[in-house]
């Protein structure tokens, strides 16, 4: 098992991804400008502090029992609560003690291992890590009981800004605490996870996806271990390799809670994934995953686990690099095993690079963000029909060359702070053609908040339509879409990790336009105040709106109403819209 010695061996460089194509201008909700939750400006308020001498507090998250929120713990305990800061507790407390690792991090008396896992692998990539923790902070010269951090919320960065009065019981850290007894930014950084999402107890239980997504504002990748594609294991490596953030978890057990097999391996829980690799055994070759639990320790038992008599039979230049004994959560696993034995492994990333496993490294992903309303569905044998008409589309163009492996990712996401009360959702994907129109996937609606799935589809020309059920109808969704195509750049077959860069990504944003202005307003302008719109205008509207990503709506559909009369009125053109 591989210790913290052996952390840089694989730890990329955090200049290691940068987008080729970056936007020329920031907006609120960028990582420039994170939109500040709860309008909290830390910046003010700690200046604020520090000119009158006084120690941040936050009435907006009060160091009060309802910020545990309910269910954590019976009301007795809540009651003897004590909300403390670090220089209560000690003299020289720090926000970090010889940077940042998974190994700072143990997890307290709730079941926010979802969480403690995403974080985990926060730890690892240090181009993810700078964005969620703020450098300006600290309990050194500008101390002044406040702290912020920032995560990734339904298409925007927000700063959400903390007192550090932290909840003990009995002297002890609640939840999650750190290794080192004045190192503080593990509950600090819970507490503003805990903050956004309304209580401690919204950690209680929840989805690894979630955080992974938070964290990183990336697209998560969720595969079923029970029936996992043929190449899943090539892709883990090709996470790996590329700097993606990635967990697993286990299976529901025949008991409730997070019960201890014999094996070791903790039902009902999330892990980090940290690597994947073959090692020469035998006569052959062996799959390995290296994990990490956030308990701080309880590790897998079996086969290439500590101590296991399977390491005897490996190369010592390969047990020297791998190998280590000691109880820190952290263990190897045969992916064999680890199939067995975990239900899901999500990989997350600011564009899907475990897709590129097996592909030439010349690539770049696409990203297209649309945010609109849905505007509802009927289910039963109309439910295509009623989501073709109703719903919001959106058109693709899969290019040439074809790929041989998944090229699109559809991420669909409604609006988080409907988190007590979600809506089912999902997509419908229609292929169009000179002969008409063919669904090639409809994905079940769910619950959930977000819903990805990955495709390959042929070059051609495509609709994604987000779809929801009645209840559904106005809930705010966000529509990410990230298509691979081959770029002109010339191969070079120096591997990827030697490199140290990552294929490129072009983002473009498309923001939500109020319908009952913005349409008409544009329709006038190219009607020159007409009534109609004639061939040339239409084509100017075309080229110089939907071409520059500007509006959001079929073009097919648009070309059809036009060809049925040579004009097309105000009322066609906003109800098309």
């Amino acid at each position: 098992m591989t210790g913290a010695s052996h952390e840089q061996d694989w730890n990329l460089p955090s200049n290691l991804y940068q987008n080729t194509f970056e936007q020329k201008s920031e907006k609120i909700g960028s990582l420039s400008f994170p939109r500040k939750f709860e309008n909290q400006d830390f910046v003010h308020l700690r200046d604020y502090c520090l000119k009158h001498g006084i120690l941040f507090e936050d009435d907006t998250f009060p160091a009060h029992y309802s910020s545990i929120g309910p269910k954590v713990l019976p009301e007795d305990k809540l009651r003897r609560i004590k909300w403390l800061r670090p220089i209560d507790i000690m003299r020289y407390p720090r926000l970090f003690v010889d940077g940042v690792n998974r190994a700072d991090i143990l997890q307290g008396q709730i079941g926010d291992c979802w969480v403690l896992a995403a974080l985990g692998s926060l730890t690892r990539q240090q181009r993810f890590l700078k964005n969620v923790i703020p450098k300006d902070q600290g309990f050194e010269d500008i101390y002044a009981g406040i702290f912020h951090f920032r995560f990734w919320q339904f298409g925007d960065w927000v700063d959400v800004v903390i007192d550090d009065r932290l909840p003990f019981l009995d002297d002890n850290f609640l939840f999650v605490h750190p290794r080192s007894k004045n190192e503080f930014w593990p509950p600090l950084l819970e507490k503003a996870y805990a903050k956004l999402r309304g209580s401690y107890t919204n950690l209680d239980q929840g989805y690894l996806t979630e955080a992974l997504v938070d964290f990183t504002g990336g697209v998560e990748m969720p595969f079923n271990l029970k029936n996992p594609p043929d190449s899943l294991f090539e892709m883990l490596k090709t996470a790996a390799e590329s700097g993606c953030l990635m967990g697993c978890t286990t299976p529901k057990g025949k008991f409730p809670g997070n019960i201890q097999l014999e094996n070791g391996i903790v039902q009902l829980h999330a892990y980090t994934v940290i690597w994947a690799t073959e090692v020469p055994y035998m006569d052959g070759k062996e799959s390995l995953v290296r994990l990490w639990n956030p308990y701080g320790n309880t590790e897998w038992k079996g086969a290439w686990s500590d101590r296991s008599m399977e390491w005897n039979h490996v190369p010592v230049s390969y047990r020297k690099k791998l190998y280590e004994d000691k109880d820190d959560g952290e263990f190897w696993i045969s992916y064999k095993d680890f199939r067995e034995n975990f239900s899901f492994l999500i990989i997350c990333n600011d564009v899907p690079t475990c897709l590129d496993s097996g592909e030439q490294r010349n690539t770049t992903w696409s990203v297209e963000k649309h945010v609109n309303t849905f505007s509802g569905a009927s289910l039963g044998n109309s439910y295509y029909e009623d989501s073709l008409s109703r719903n919001p589309q959106y058109f693709i163009q899969v290019p040439e060359p074809e790929m041989k492996n998944y090229n699109l990712v559809v991420a669909l996401s409604q609006d988080p702070r409907n988190d007590t009360d979600r809506v089912h959702i999902g997509f419908i994907i229609v292929r169009v053609t000179s002969q008409g129109k063919t669904i090639v996937n409809s994905t079940k609606l769910q619950p959930q908040r977000d819903v990805v799935n990955c495709f390959y589809l042929s070059p051609g020309t495509y609709i994604i339509i987000p779809t929801t059920t009645q209840e559904g109808e106005g809930t705010e969704f966000l529509l990410r879409t990230f298509l691979k195509s081959r770029n002109n750049f010339s191969f070079d077959p120096t591997p990827r990790d030697e490199k140290n860069e990552l294929p490129p990504a072009v983002t473009k944003d498309v923001q939500k336009w109020n319908q009952d202005n913005s349409y008409r307003t544009i329709f006038l302008k190219y009607a020159n105040q007409s009534s109609f719109l004639d061939a040339s205008q239409l084509q100017r509207i075309l080229n110089e709106v939907l071409l520059k990503g500007k509006a959001t709506f079929f073009i097919l559909n648009l070309s059809v109403e036009y060809a049925m009369d040579n004009t097309l009125e105000e009322e066609h053109f906003v109800r098309l819209l």
